[in-house]
């Protein structure tokens, strides 16, 4: 059976990506992460900070206030709440009384990381993955914008581990003649805090595939690793025989069951020559075509292991499934 995201315990103590850091700014944005709307704003230390977007007066959409003094304004009647969710001012109260208790809100975690703001609405059970190129000056980053998918993040992260669909999804970018069957593979720890597996394959290489792997050649020769991080962080490494890394962040996030936001984060060891949007050009057509067959999918992805048929192939994502549904069901 598939897993219900929304209003679960574990999923809400774990951080998820909501925006691009430089997506917060001076006003109030709305997010809605595990079916619960969320403000996010930067206080006076220019720090994001976010609170439930409902005015506790009234119900008014913080969202749609204003920042003033680092505490957002309700646009309904002025009330004013700080970053840890204090209600710092009410406007129409009589001189000298003091704010209803009730008023406060409880502030949810934030924080930055990779050039995104995540957002924990519970009590953080884990820290976040490291990937160690964000601090090798020998490596750039490049983020991308958050696309809402109409699919579930389940399906998305067990998509983002499977290599078997490259030879039929993505056909128009690098899957095109690739063989179909895949070696044995081995899971264990990778690098930074993500599990999963190595494995090498030959990648087809025309047109915006050039740019990505600074090598002309209708073929390319990769050395990859794909891994996961709970719940729903997924990594892929892509190394080249000219030395060249390519290190793709894999970013799901739960609007709901089944509505998700989808982010990828860069880095890469090249000269730094290419403008960054004629290289991740060959990331987002992959990411079209993963979008286009996710969003032909219904439900959240089963993760007993009974619902579904998998063979060896599969077993990065079983492991996978088996994790989160532990994760899950506490």
């Amino acid at each position: 059976m598939g897993a219900i995201l929304c209003g679960n315990a574990a999923l809400r103590n774990r951080w998820h990506a909501v925006a691009r850091s430089n997506e917060v700014g001076g006003a109030p944005i709305r997010r809605t992460l595990l079916g619960e709307h969320v403000v996010l704003w930067r206080d006076g230390q220019h720090r994001v900070s976010a609170l439930p977007d409902r005015c506790s007066h009234r119900e008014a959409k913080l969202s749609l206030g204003a920042v003033k003094d680092g505490c957002i304004e309700c646009p309904y009647h002025g009330w004013q709440f700080a970053a840890d969710g204090t209600c710092t001012h009410v406007p129409s109260a009589t001189p000298g009384v003091p704010v209803p208790p009730k008023a406060h809100l409880a502030a949810h975690r934030a924080t930055e990381k990779f050039g995104l703001v995540w957002v924990c609405l519970g009590e953080p059970a884990a820290p976040l993955p490291d990937v160690a190129q964000d601090s090798d000056p020998s490596f750039r980053r490049i983020n991308t914008d958050l696309e809402v998918w109409r699919t579930s993040a389940t399906r998305m992260a067990d998509n983002f581990l499977d290599i078997t669909h490259f030879p039929f999804v993505h056909v128009g970018t690098f899957g095109r003649g690739q063989e179909t069957t895949v070696p044995k593979v081995e899971l264990g720890p990778l690098d930074g805090g993500f599990y999963g597996y190595a494995y090498e394959v030959f990648a087809n290489n025309e047109d915006a595939g050039t740019v990505a792997s600074g090598q002309s050649g209708g073929v390319v020769h990769r050395r990859m690793t794909s891994g996961f991080s709970l719940p729903f962080l997924c990594r892929s490494t892509i190394e080249y025989d000219t030395g060249l890394a390519h290190v793709l962040l894999l970013v799901s996030t739960p609007i709901d069951d089944v509505t998700s936001y989808f982010s990828f984060v860069v880095w890469r060891n090249d000269d730094f020559s290419v403008p960054a949007d004629e290289v991740i050009v060959f990331d987002r057509a992959i990411g079209a075509e993963d979008k286009r067959m996710l969003e032909t999918l219904d439900g959240v992805l089963p993760l007993d292991q009974t619902s579904l048929v998998s063979v060896q192939a599969d077993k990065c994502s079983v492991e996978w499934r088996r994790q989160l549904a532990a994760l899950v069901n506490g």
